[in-house]
């Protein structure tokens, strides 16, 4: 039942091996195939990721649409609701007078929020990052370094 010519140790489908396949391969092998897989992991990393951003891009475009659709449904629900508020005004007061108190609450939260963003949008430019400050900073702390290096090997 064993295959004829094959050496005990060595699985059948292997064929024997030569003193040459068997040697330690050189350095320069050796380099050439780290390179070769450091390489081919690149590659494959560069593919993976831009198959994960084609299915990202995929997946955000449907949900930017649905979030766009449920958008508009809500400004008409908002739409509907104001006028379900001048409508139960109206019941009391005349239809001129109930769109007149719901024209100006509408302003006043339209002010008090357009103030509120004014004030953050102040707050947000006061802290503003001074990149020639920064830089200027980091210059000093290079030459002071640098001078106290210099002031150390004199000494020696």
């Amino acid at each position: 039942m064993s295959q004829q010519g094959q050496q005990p140790n060595q699985p059948p489908s292997m064929p024997p091996r030569s003193a040459a396949a068997t040697a330690a391969p050189t350095l320069s092998e050796l380099v050439g195939r780290i390179s070769d897989n450091v390489s081919a992991l690149v590659h494959g990393e560069i593919d993976l990721a831009k198959a994960k951003g084609k299915r990202m891009a995929a997946t955000m475009g449907v949900g930017g649409a649905l979030l766009a659709v449920g958008g508009v449904i809500a400004l008409y629900g908002v739409g509907f609701l104001l006028g379900t508020f001048v409508e139960l005004i109206a019941l009391a007061l005349p239809l001129w007078a109930a769109k007149l108190i719901v024209a100006v609450v509408l302003l006043l939260v339209a002010a008090i929020a357009a103030w509120l963003g004014v004030k953050r949008l102040q707050a947000a430019k006061a802290d503003v990052p001074d990149p020639k400050g920064a830089l200027q900073h980091d210059l000093n702390t290079v030459k002071s370094a640098a001078a106290v290096g210099f002031e150390k090997g004199n000494q020696k």
